[in-house]
């Protein structure tokens, strides 16, 4: 069967590459075709290009020689409106239909006019943005030598970038990153991009292709004040080709390599195939599709960084040190996280952690695949009022991580949008839906592992026999604890074994993250690691511009609302009315989470349009917490030659916790994450009756220390001398966040707009940060009484129930910098350009806190870009630098530093006009410096590549 349907579809597709031109043909009906050619200042061929009739919607966009067709039924004269940026626009009178125009630009300073949404929700020039926002057009977009126009915002003024994979990139503005962000929105024509019950954006793993993208428009800081709730530190706007405009078949194809390690092990191969369609008819309806397949070879994360060295662990015994040390927790080795407390026949007591496995065993195959389709409907009610429904659908590979590492397998989201566009108003509504696959935990993957071998009670008490009769045989204390240490692992799973893949397989397709007998589920003996999340959300808002009814400002309104709807997974959320030793199983009653909102803003302008005042006030409420408005004032003063511009912004804003940070109950690695609502810690006590699991850990590290340095103290006496060291958390439920942001910033065009400068500081302060804190809980007792019952628990963990909480910190979180981008337009279209990043964090620690915000933000960073897209006839090249400085790495998967870096990313590009044709030829990090961006995460190295670029509009004659 399979057989017979292949070339079905071939032929189908053939058909319809072949059919759908020449019905676009069958659609003139008496309409007429405008062409010409557009170039530059050196007769280069312009792509990209607006033509358009003034005054009228018909349009077209010049191809790769600079070619345009435009079919209109307009009468005659009429003017035509050339747009480009980096040019100066121009205008022609069109006669009649037979003239084949040759139009010539003459280049302008790129920003000068340049117009962003983003910044106030509606048109205006970048210029006069009351606050700080970059923009990539699609000329800069092209030109990247990155590894994906994705890539490039990473090199944009005041942006961070973390990279957890090729599929799977992050972005973050202004401190505390991540790689799960939920302070950074990331919208797509409007549309937020985010999976719903993991929280944040899956990179560009829905997002538009190479060939749809028209623009990047990114918004550094607080923008909550008329975005919500997930835009605290910042947001970016994706904006793609419009098919009234963009018509024709474009295809894109790269091939390229990564991994060249030098050990031995070859280069790994990457495609990419993109195909792009759009076709409008006679002015009134368009479509377009677009479809990308991307295959490659994931970077791998093989960190042997160790987060518990031996000297901390077991600091009586300087012997068990590094390949010695019986506690290794390293980085990218799961289920060695956790120590037991072993003492030997001597009396003297170790920490000990079981022997784990390496993530590069657990994955096997860091093949990824992302598969990625989108069209869009769209209909022009009348020339001003179009009506739209879009379509996305991406399915992709990768790693995913917050407290654990996270293997993403064959994930897919669908986004449907509906949206109708007036002249002065806007009215969308989406729904998003989500479908992890094949996905994975690897922690609980490598716990279950373990104690499907070999319970931790069995394991711990294998290992203190053999480790003492190694010591009877008179080995030294390092030589006994490897032997233990066999011993007690002797028949474990082994990775390269049949067996091993066996048992992998067998856990990462179970959705039950326990094993029996904790396990409900009798026949559950290995325990599962599946992590199985099937969750939406919708969401609808509008805007208004008054500006018919209100003359005195410009006014603008809006109003958004949107829910989650929660499928209980059993594993990380559950069914809250279940029995408490219930919650952990699947299905049950959904849960709802919604929030609505809706905003003002007005502005005006005074003296001559030379200062420009806004205000906006918005207003949100969440039915877990009290209702929040979000004010922000902004003014901007440009001097009378509009070469300076001065502007300075406050704004007030609120984050409600996101989903996981709320709802979640996951049980892994013996450490249950829990939400930070209210309700959910109803008879678990970890709120009040806690300690700080540092301080656990510390206090059995105490204990052990004076029963090591003397045999006649018993482990009472001591626990009792070392109760002192334990530290009571003292955790409140959850409360939004809360920021004031203040932002001052600066933008000119200097030497016959040669030179642009733009440059902006920020200080931000927060309250009720939101974040995790770790707690131990004895099974019976009170913190607030130190039985000695209470102190034994507090010395072996098996005795403890520990939770990783969402909570918020007491401390005030203030945070400063400044970013400065300048950019020189040499002679003979040269351009230099380059941006300065200073991000730095205060904390006020008079109050006992213990949460400590991740800032996970180097103090410094730089990019600095050089290149011409015609140095020659139809040659091109672009080279960007970036270096960032080193720093320390906060978060509850482990902290540790991040050393300094530099990469150089280059590419040249060939065009051949007369087949509608371009050649880049590029490679990201071209030196393949190792290096990487967070703990834990991957080591990126360079990445090679060969990209032809197809485009052809439809010539119609």
């Amino acid at each position: 069967m399979q057989n017979t349907r292949r070339p079905v579809r071939i032929i189908y597709l053939w058909l319809l590459t072949i059919l759908l031109p020449l019905f676009a043909q069958a659609q003139l009906n008496g309409s007429y075709i405008i062409s010409g050619k557009i170039t530059g200042d050196s007769k280069e061929p312009l792509v990209g290009a607006s033509v358009q009739i003034k005054g009228t919607s018909f349009g077209a966009t010049t191809d790769s020689t600079g070619t345009f067709h435009l079919t209109a039924n307009t009468k005659f004269p009429f003017k035509l409106v050339v747009r480009l940026i980096g040019y100066q626009p121009q205008e022609f009178d069109v006669k009649n239909s037979d003239s084949r125009l040759q139009i010539q630009l003459v280049t302008q300073n790129l920003l000068v006019n340049e117009v962003v949404v983003s910044a106030s929700r509606q048109q205006e020039k970048l210029m006069r943005s009351p606050v700080a926002i970059e923009k990539l057009d699609v000329k800069a977009l092209k030109e990247t030598p990155a590894a994906s126009f994705y890539d490039a915002i990473g090199n944009l003024k005041g942006v961070q970038m973390t990279t957890a994979g090729l599929t799977f990139k992050v972005f973050n503005t202004r401190g505390f990153n991540v790689p799960n962000n939920f302070r950074f929105m990331q919208l797509v024509d409007g549309v937020d991009n985010q999976a719903a019950t993991l929280g944040v954006p899956l990179g560009n793993a829905i997002g538009p292709t190479e060939l749809d993208i028209q623009s990047i428009e990114v918004t550094p800081g607080a923008s909550s004040a008329l975005y919500g709730m997930n835009a605290i530190n910042g947001m970016s706007n994706l904006l793609t080709k419009n098919p009234f405009q963009y018509q024709g078949i474009s295809v894109y194809q790269k091939i390229g390599a990564n991994h060249f390690d030098g050990s031995g092990g070859s280069p790994k191969a990457l495609t990419e195939t993109s195909v792009r369609y759009a076709q409008a008819f006679n002015d009134k309806f368009a479509f377009k599709i677009n479809f990308s397949y991307m295959q490659g070879t994931d970077w791998y994360a093989d960190s042997h960084n160790d987060f518990n060295p031996g000297t901390k662990a077991n600091p009586d015994f300087p012997t068990l040190v590094g390949a010695n040390n019986v506690a290794n927790d390293a980085w990218n080795k799961y289920a060695d996280q956790s120590t037991f407390p072993i003492t030997d026949k001597n009396g003297k007591s170790y920490n000990v952690s079981r022997t784990g496995y390496w993530e590069k065993d657990l994955v096997g195959d860091y093949t990824v695949k992302n598969l990625k389709f989108d069209g869009g409907l769209y209909y022009k009610i009348r020339p001003k009022l179009q009506i739209s429904y879009n379509y996305r659908i991406g399915q992709m590979d990768g790693f995913f991580q917050r407290g654990n590492r996270i293997g993403l397998k064959n994930v897919v989201v669908q986004n449907h949008k509906v949206e109708l566009q007036g002249e002065d108003f806007t009215i969308r509504s989406y729904m998003s839906l989500e479908n992890t696959g094949d996905s994975y935990n690897m922690n609980p993957l490598a716990d279950n592992l373990e104690k499907s071998f070999k319970t931790d009670k069995v394991w711990q008490s294998d290992y203190t026999k053999a480790l003492n009769s190694a010591l009877d045989a008179g080995s030294d204390i390092a030589a006994a604890h490897r032997a233990a240490r066999a011993a007690a692992d002797n028949g474990r799973w082994t990775p390269g074994t049949a067996a091993f893949d066996k048992q992998v397989k067998l856990i990462k397709s179970i959705n039950d993250w326990d094993i029996y007998p904790t396990s409900k589920d009798s026949t559950n003996k290995s325990g599962g690691a599946a992590l199985l999340q099937m969750s939406h959300f919708y969401h609808g808002e509008g805007t208004w511009n008054l500006r018919k009814y209100v003359h005195f400002a410009d006014v603008l309104v809006g109003a958004d609302y949107r829910t989650y709807e929660i499928i209980p997974d059993g594993n990380n959320f559950v069914d809250f009315t279940k029995a408490l030793a219930d919650r952990n199983t699947p299905g049950g009653k959904h849960i709802w989470y919604g929030k609505a909102g809706g905003f003002v803003q007005a502005s005006k302008t005074f003296f001559h349009d030379q200062l420009k005042l806004t205000a906006s006030l918005r207003y949100d409420k969440s039915q877990q917490f009290d209702g929040k408005f979000n004010p922000r004032i902004a003014a901007v003063y440009t001097t009378p030659n509009q070469r300076h511009n001065f502007r300075a912004s406050w704004q007030n804003g609120f984050r409600f916790p996101s989903l996981f940070e709320a709802y979640s109950f996951v049980n892994n690695g013996g450490v249950r994450r829990v939400g930070g609502l209210a309700f959910i810690e109803e008879g678990l006590g970890y709120f009040k009756n806690s300690f700080l699991t540092s301080s656990a850990t510390a206090y059995t590290t105490a204990v052990n220390k004076i029963t090591n340095a003397d045999a006649t103290v018993t482990r009472a006496e001591a626990e009792q001398q070392s109760a002192g060291v334990l530290k009571v958390a003292n955790l409140d439920p959850i409360v939004p966040e809360q920021i004031h942001s203040f932002e001052a910033g600066y933008k000119s065009v200097l030497f016959d707009n040669k030179v642009f400068i733009d440059v902006d500081g920020y200080f931000n302060s927060y309250k009720h940060f939101i974040g995790q804190v770790e707690v131990a809980v004895p099974k019976t007792g009170s913190v607030n009484d130190l039985t000695q019952s209470v102190l034994d628990q507090m010395y072996d963990k098996q005795y403890q129930n520990r939770y990783r909480v969402w909570t918020n910190s007491k401390s005030t979180v203030q945070n400063y910098g400044f970013a400065l981008g300048v950019t020189y337009n040499f002679e003979k279209g040269y351009t230099l350009s380059g941006n300065l990043n200073y991000n730095t964090l205060t904390q006020d620690k008079t109050k006992d806190d213990a949460l400590i915000p991740g800032f996970n933000t180097p103090k410094y960073f730089s990019n600095v870009s050089f290149g011409n897209r015609q140095v020659f006839k139809n040659v091109g090249f672009n080279v960007v630098w970036h270096w960032q400085d080193a720093f320390y790495w906060q978060n509850l998967f482990g902290n540790g530093d991040v050393p300094a870096y530099s990469t150089v990313d280059a590419q040249v590009t060939y065009g051949l006009p007369k087949i509608h044709t371009s050649v880049k030829v590029g490679g990201s990090n071209i030196f393949n410096t190792a290096y990487f961006q967070y703990v834990g995460g991957p080591t990126i190295k360079g990445l090679y590549y060969v990209a032809i670029t197809y485009d052809l509009p439809f010539a119609k004659k």
